[in-house]
């Protein structure tokens, strides 16, 4: 095992700052690997939301009260944070919504009086369900065609394919920005600039990525990015949709009533302008207020040291999987991000995941909500391990432990 001197921070210190952790079931402390479907939260994240409805709870917006205006800054002061987070223009191009699923659903469905029957949609056969299921319905609401991008043996886009596939009927390419079951990270930047010589529409589902890499929307040119704030230590259910301005202001609204009103008579409807066009209803608040404490926090420890820190101990951890005979590595890109799945000879990741759990070590089990990449690659199930900050290489020990006690009784 590698020294401890080896990692990138005090992993002991960074453990502290998330309560979480500090935890032991059947006498053995809490291994979390289950980041990529959600990632524990900070201190400063959880104190900022009690905070918030200890002493500034109101609604937001044309509140004149003492409440409601510092609700309002606290709100909005999310929304620069995220704006200077991801480098987008403006304020105006961040919408805030439920997660990246929302913000996904949100672009599909306002796609839809600007599809015909002779449009294409493209994506990849490495889509998550919510970057596949949304555009399935745009299609058959329209008539429009579904394309897919194949991927090669090592879990890549076969970028020449994806280009062949790409024409003038193509209208939107959406595609993950890093696999949630291959941790494959896509070139997005050449893909995206590939989709606009034809004047193709991208959206990226950024789910994986952020928080991982830095991400710049402008630098990538890409026209729509979603994720989720609750994988970078933020809340469930608060999410973003960075869309460029002119492109938002095209889209038509996709729900109705609340702050998304600027007038209503029973004859018509004025929306709103950007960003609150798309945030229909009483948002996310305390939500919104998590994520830029999280977003502070991941500033704080400093993010290009949090990507040291996870590759060196996913590495670690791979090494360490290649010297099992009968563990079978599902996806083998060299760029790679946080997350390994993996299958053992005659054991069912089911069952792995009831073993580990018993050693206290949490990994995720199942399809991943990608049943037509598994059915690809003829699997129905895999076990998946994936790093964050507070993961070490001691962690990767005692995982490889309870794999080996897990192979020997069966």
């Amino acid at each position: 095992m590698p020294s401890n001197d080896n990692n990138i921070f005090n992993i002991e210190s960074i453990r502290k700052d998330f309560p979480i952790l500090d935890q032991e079931i059947n006498g053995a402390p809490l291994i979390y690997f289950d980041n990529a479907a959600s990632t524990q939260k900070p201190t400063a994240v959880i104190n900022a939301i009690k905070s918030y409805y200890e002493n500034d709870h109101s609604n937001v917006h044309r509140g004149v009260h003492s409440l409601s205006i510092r609700a309002t800054e606290l709100y909005e002061a999310s929304r620069k944070k995220v704006t200077d987070y991801i480098n987008a223009n403006n304020s105006n191009e961040i919408i805030f919504t439920k997660g990246t699923t929302d913000s996904i659903n949100l672009v599909a469905h306002s796609l839809t009086n600007s599809i015909k029957q002779s449009d294409e949609i493209v994506i990849t056969t490495m889509e998550h369900h919510s970057n596949i299921v949304p555009w399935q319905e745009l299609c058959k609401r329209t008539g429009a065609s579904l394309k897919i991008a194949p991927i090669d043996h090592n879990g890549e886009l076969m970028i020449e394919e994806l280009e062949r596939l790409l024409c003038k009927n193509t209208k939107i390419l959406a595609l993950t920005h890093t696999s949630n079951t291959l941790g494959t990270i896509n070139p997005i930047k050449e893909i995206i600039t590939m989709a606009h010589h034809l004047n193709i529409k991208v959206l990226i589902d950024g789910a994986q990525a952020i928080g991982h890499q830095n991400i710049d929307v402008q630098d990538l040119d890409c026209d729509f990015y979603a994720f989720s704030g609750h994988k970078l230590y933020g809340p469930t259910g608060i999410g973003v949709l960075y869309g460029k301005e002119d492109l938002l202001n095209e889209l038509e609204p996709y729900q109705f009533g609340g702050e998304m009103i600027l007038k209503v008579t029973f004859d018509e409807t004025t929306y709103n302008s950007l960003p609150y066009k798309f945030e229909a209803g009483t948002p996310n608040i305390a939500g919104a207020i998590g994520l830029e404490k999280a977003i502070g926090y991941l500033e704080s420890v400093n993010l290009n040291a949090c990507v040291k820190q996870e590759t060196a101990v996913t590495k670690y951890a791979l090494k360490q999987l290649k010297d099992f005979s009968n563990i079978k590595l599902i996806g083998n890109s060299d760029n790679r991000s946080s997350i390994i799945s993996f299958t053992i000879e005659n054991i069912h990741p089911q069952d792995l995941a009831q073993f580990l759990n018993e050693d206290n070590i949490c990994i995720r089990v199942g399809h991943h909500c990608a049943q037509p990449l598994l059915e690809t690659l003829n699997e129905t199930s895999t076990a998946r391990a994936s790093f964050y900050i507070y993961n070490d290489f001691s962690d990767i020990d005692k995982l490889v432990d309870s794999i080996k006690s897990t192979i020997s009784y069966f």
